[in-house]
């Protein structure tokens, strides 16, 4: 299971639909399967059948993460006319057996979000739950 809050899930819905044509990618970073932030990243592929990730951008996701006491926990691209399902390129793919693969389709009208395990080829759809998140003012 992840849990997202929907601030970030309205984002990534909002990115996918911005970079159409092409699919758009990110990084997600938490802590035991909740989200905290979301770093949306370039798709140098510059695809609407596959994406790859900026290096640089990577790194300095990873530094942010540790950083803040986080850990990337999920990475996430789009469909742009395809099911919200890892594709064949998808898993073969899938390096990470402990990271959350979210893909987003565009293919109908209303996007539709799901989530993966993807472990040595062997693909589980994992629970997805959307969180409210509530800002707690600093005392003073």
């Amino acid at each position: 299971m992840i849990q997202i809050p929907t601030h970030i899930l309205t984002a990534i819905v909002r990115q996918a639909r911005t970079e159409l044509p092409n699919e758009c990618c990110g990084l997600l970073t938490g802590l035991e399967g909740v989200v905290r932030k979301q770093y949306p990243m370039t798709n140098t592929d510059h695809s609407p059948e596959h994406f790859s990730f900026d290096p640089r951008e990577q790194f300095q996701v990873l530094k942010a993460a540790r950083s803040e006491g986080l850990k990337i926990i999920a990475n996430y691209h789009s469909h742009p006319s395809t099911p919200a399902r890892p594709s064949e390129e998808d898993i073969r793919l899938a390096y990470d057996p402990d990271i959350v693969y979210i893909i987003v389709s565009l293919a109908e009208e209303t996007p539709v979000v799901k989530a993966f395990s993807i472990v040595e080829g062997t693909v589980k759809q994992l629970e997805l739950n959307l969180i409210q998140v509530h800002t707690i003012p600093d005392r003073q």
